[in-house]
């Protein structure tokens, strides 16, 4: 099976390079391919990769009977299977799924006492457990958040090298428009990528058979295991209410305004009842919280009104999974669309500031003349981010730029299906740059 490429390879690169390093949890949703990198990155860097999966093998729950001290494990680990060799300085332990065993987070703290063996943590739904997970290893060890693919790493998946992002991000800075062979190729693949989402055995299919044939059955596969994750980990009345909202996200996403409206879940449904499912959803992985702020101005943490949030899909292969029979077809052989056409890039957009590193921020003027979708910012300005489906003014990103009342902003980015362009302090990329915002702002002064 190939192996794809992830930026997660080098970050593993420089924490084993790292002498002082400390046990590391590797996070993130289900199936976004952490367990194949790391894997991965054992069998090359490492005599030996001792690998424990909770789910699987259940019988090594019982390596702390003997308490936490790593000669201790290592010891028990050995009487369950004494095929394991342990070499020291030489030797990778990989903890998998330890959702299922928080308790082995107690043990990194000895881990990392004892020097002699790697360990790597990893599960999917960590964010339910994190908290006990946290309080049992704090100070001894490293976290990573992983996500599924972006669209540079869906570029590596195609066979294109760095050059061809180096190249995107200089016509960014440059501001100098692409050419139409680029812009074809990249609109293509682009394209693509939205309707597959990054899930890597998506991903890994779709290549493999040149086809998108399979892709949408393993979309949905996922779609439900993730229900039957709610129905496992989440307790009571909270399965059917994270179910509720799980299911309401695309048909909201549709809506004109975009914004979540915990009214729309069900009868009688109240903000305060549903808060903790959205924080649950929010906590495995499985959606992006966008908050909307209270006024366009930095600071940015702390000035949101909480009752007030757009949901996207944490991978756009979940939307496009969730969509009716008619649209999959219309989007798959058509490339249209419909209603969904301004969710499905606003979702991609979302994803793409997210995997970046940023935090969400949507703003709405409470006499609704004025909406902008995203903000980021740079050292001491605020940058709002408009997202087109179709070509048209930018009416409230141009508001945003020269009134008087939004001091911190000074200029803008807007991103439709055109080319780059620059006027009147707003800049204009394709959909497929907003994976290089991040770097596009650290060029700008």
């Amino acid at each position: 099976m190939q192996y794809l490429r992830r930026k997660i390879d080098d970050f593993l690169i420089k924490w084993k390079a790292d002498e002082d390093r400390r046990p590391l949890i590797v996070k993130g949703a289900r199936q976004v391919g952490k367990t194949e990198s790391v894997r991965h990155f054992g069998r090359e860097n490492y005599r030996e990769v001792i690998y424990i999966n909770f789910v699987e093998e259940p019988k090594y729950k019982m390596i702390l009977e003997n308490g936490y001290k790593a000669e201790d494990i290592v010891k028990n680990i050995s009487r369950i299977d004494p095929s394991k060799r342990f070499a020291e300085g030489e030797t990778l332990i990989i903890f998998d799924e330890i959702q299922d065993f928080p308790d082995i987070a107690t043990s990194l703290k000895f881990f990392k006492l004892d020097g002699r063996y790697d360990v790597i943590c990893s599960g999917s739904l960590l964010g339910i457990s994190y908290r006990r997970i946290e309080s049992n290893s704090v100070g001894y060890k490293t976290d990573y958040e992983m996500n599924s693919l972006d669209f540079e790493e869906f570029l590596w998946a195609k066979g294109y090298g760095n050059d061809l992002t180096d190249d995107l991000l200089a016509h960014m800075t440059e501001g100098k428009p692409f050419g139409e062979l680029t812009l074809s190729v990249c609109r293509d693949l682009f394209l693509d990528y939205c309707i597959l989402g990054g899930m890597p055995g998506v991903v890994r299919q779709y290549i493999e058979r040149n086809t998108f044939e399979g892709t949408l059955e393993l979309q949905r596969q996922l779609i439900a295991d993730y229900k039957e994750d709610i129905r496992k980990y989440a307790e009571g009345l909270d399965q059917t209410r994270i179910t509720n909202v799980f299911d309401r996200i695309a048909p909201q996403l549709a809506r004109e305004n975009r914004k979540f409206q915990i009214s729309k879940v069900a009868k009688g449904a109240r903000f305060k009842d549903y808060r903790g499912c959205i924080e649950w959803l929010q906590d495995a992985g499985i959606i992006n919280v966008c908050h909307g702020m209270i006024f366009p101005e930095l600071p940015l943490k702390g000035n949101y009104d909480e009752k007030k949030y757009k949901l996207y899909f944490k991978d756009s292969g979940l939307l496009v999974a969730m969509l009716d029979d008619e649209a999959q077809d219309d989007l798959r052989a058509n490339r249209n669309l419909g209603v969904y056409k301004g969710a499905l890039y606003e979702n991609i957009v979302a994803e793409a500031l997210v995997k970046s590193g940023y935090d969400l921020y949507y703003y709405k003027r409470e006499d609704s003349t004025l909406e902008e979708d995203f903000f980021v910012r740079t050292k001491d300005c605020l940058v709002p981010v408009e997202v087109k489906a179709v070509q048209g003014r930018s009416k409230s990103l141009r508001t945003l730029i020269t009134s008087e009342k939004y001091r911190d902003i000074r200029w803008g980015i807007k991103l439709c299906g055109g080319n780059i362009g620059y006027s009147d302090g707003v800049w204009t990329f394709p959909y497929f740059c907003a994976f290089l915002l991040r770097p596009f702002l650290a060029h700008i002064p």
